[in-house]
């Protein structure tokens, strides 16, 4: 889709006058595309109920952190583990904003003597510090239908203008504004 909206931008630009911006995808960073689901098995799925949701509540999310998917090697807690398909570790890779300490805590574990609970507590405290933000602004929005309405109203007055502006600019470059 982006590569033909692209197309289409190159050959008014280059047929008329450069009037249109070309647009470019908004990818994630590289491994911050899907997330998987918090099993291990494929992507986060409502119908596998295997996801994490922006709407659950904090008890919720504890509850499912503490049954993520871990190593199933790593039966003890001296026991080396492995990182690699270790849902929380994927999972603070993604949202914990120190990685250093994240890197730590990967040597620690591979090298055993960090145990399970211990990494997905601290990724309790990281969605928490994530989530909560969110539900706070959620609350806000359910409380407050007229406000959502509002600024949906607000939005698309502002993109009616700019549309219009950008097809005066179109229709201009043209020769087909015969109204002007």
């Amino acid at each position: 889709m982006v590569e033909q909206a692209q197309e289409i931008v190159h050959s008014f630009n280059s047929t008329y006058q450069e009037v249109l911006i070309n647009p470019k995808g908004v990818l994630p960073e590289k491994g911050m595309g899907r997330l998987p689901g918090i099993d291990g098995r494929g992507k986060m799925s409502k119908s596998l109920n295997n996801g994490i949701y922006l709407a659950d509540s904090k008890e919720t999310v504890d509850k499912k952190v503490m049954n993520m998917y871990t190593d199933p090697n790593h039966i003890h807690v001296q026991d080396p583990g492995n990182v690699e398909g270790n849902m929380v570790f994927t999972y603070l890779d993604v949202f914990a904003k120190d990685k250093n300490y994240v890197q730590e805590l990967k040597e620690q574990y591979q090298q055993g003597g960090l145990g399970d609970v211990k990494i997905k507590r601290y990724l309790i405290e990281v969605l928490d510090e994530v989530l909560t933000p969110m539900r706070t602004r959620r609350e806000k929005f359910a409380q407050d239908p007229q406000y959502v309405m509002d600024l949906l109203k607000e939005g698309s007055l502002a993109a009616e203008q700019i549309a219009a502006q950008t097809l005066d600019e179109v229709k201009t470059a043209m020769g087909i504004n015969y109204f002007r």
